[in-house]
């Protein structure tokens, strides 16, 4: 998908190490939420307001947060630095009802995301989601 933008829309390469923590974490945010939310869709056509539910309880900081936590032993060297770089950056925002160690855990986890995504590893991001979610024993 991330081919198809760039050349609808014409978008150049951009260097990753041009790229901020937090802009990484802001993609990563988004790429998670829409696997999650796919996953959620496609094992149940339910209400709206159902599958919000099941989306909000894995998409929150601390659910993101435990993830991290539970895939640090996964991430190869390159994710790992992305990982610490999200979680010890400044942000100037915190998530509501979360805890600012769960929010910087899980700004971490966003950032791999968006790491991978803007690098074309689609595969890597469904395979970690999917192993920390078996990890955590989440069954969507």
């Amino acid at each position: 998908m991330l081919d198809l933008i760039k050349d609808r829309f014409e978008l150049e390469e951009v260097d990753m190490r041009r790229y901020s923590p937090l802009t990484l974490a802001f993609i990563g945010d988004c790429v998670f939420d829409l696997v999650i939310r796919t996953v959620v869709v496609e094992r149940a056509n339910q209400a709206p307001q159902k599958l919000h539910k099941k989306k909000s309880d894995i998409v929150k900081a601390p659910t993101q947060a435990r993830m991290a936590e539970v895939l640090a032993d996964e991430f190869n060297a390159e994710e790992e630095d992305h990982y610490r770089r999200g979680r010890n950056a400044k942000s100037y925002t915190s998530a509501k009802n979360a805890k600012i160690n769960d929010y910087r855990k899980a700004t971490g986890l966003e950032a791999v995301m968006g790491y991978l995504y803007m690098t074309g590893q689609n595969d890597r991001i469904v395979d970690l989601i999917k192993k920390g979610l078996e990890k955590m024993e989440i069954e969507l």
